[in-house]
């Protein structure tokens, strides 16, 4: 793999020098311009994911108080809330080399809002109090792991595997719970869920960060290549990562602290 791409490499750390020679102006220049094309690239990954979470938090508010998520709590509405943003994952995953950017962006809109009908139903279960600590625990979580992600020297691409076996093996545990009803699994499942897409968080942000580099070193030796990567569709693309890393992991630490209603 080229040195352009390791992160490693090249880099000292966010807006630093690039440890080029001072005679070097040109080189230097095209590597702050680089730089600068990735802290705006990472900012629009941000903004769409931060903008998302906002969109599911007031939906899942005004749905709660509006008393809708009592319907979406049981019934056959249960299950169609709580799939459609699955639907919505699965289609922007596998489609989104065929669909255009407009497409993308309106798909994570809907996705984010379904999510917020579906997680309206946390609020019949937990206090408001405890679900707002529980968020802005989860979102100093977030920062605070994503910055290490983006930050840090050292090479996350070996944790990937590890974390995908160990989501998949969160969702068997989790159906296997479905029949058992063990307070002990629960508990197990959730502390591992916290850890899984905590290790998540920092691995995909540095993965977005690497595959940003990757595009611009296509488009360095090829800028035809490079439309076949737009920018926007990758920033909504990487926003839906992070996305769901942040919702999961809000999720699995509601269930240490999230004070119950009854």
């Amino acid at each position: 793999m080229a040195d352009w791409n390791d992160p490693r490499g090249t880099r000292q750390g966010f807006g630093q020098g690039f440890g080029a020679s001072p005679n070097r102006t040109g080189d230097l220049a095209g590597r702050t311009t680089f730089d600068a094309g990735l802290r705006k690239h990472m900012l629009s990954i941000y903004n769409y994911m931060a903008s998302g979470v906002l969109l599911t938090g007031i939906v899942a508010l005004l749905t709660a108080q509006s008393g809708l998520a009592y319907q979406f709590a049981q019934g056959p509405l249960m299950w169609i809330v709580a799939l459609s943003p699955l639907a919505i994952v699965f289609a922007m995953s596998f489609g989104q080399n065929r669909f255009s950017t407009g497409t993308i962006q309106a798909l994570f809109w809907a996705f984010a809002f379904l999510m917020g009908l579906s997680l309206s139903t946390i609020f019949l279960v937990y206090t408001g109090a405890s679900i707002a600590a529980t968020f802005f625990a989860t979102a100093g979580a977030f920062a605070g792991l994503s910055l290490f992600g983006y930050t840090t020297q050292k090479d996350l691409s070996g944790w990937g595997s590890f974390l995908i076996m160990g989501v998949i093996g969160l969702v068997i545990a989790s159906l296997i719970n479905l029949f058992l009803q063990s307070e002990a699994l629960s508990w197990a499942v959730s502390f591992i869920g916290v850890l899984i897409f905590a290790g998540l968080t920092a691995y995909d942000t540095q993965r977005l960060k690497t595959q940003y580099l990757q595009v611009q070193g296509m488009k360095m030796t090829n800028p035809n290549a490079v439309a076949a990567f737009p920018l926007g569709k990758m920033a909504v693309m990487g926003a839906l990562t992070l996305y769901l890393d942040f919702i999961n992991m809000f999720l699995f630490l509601l269930r240490f602290m999230g004070s119950s209603r009854e």
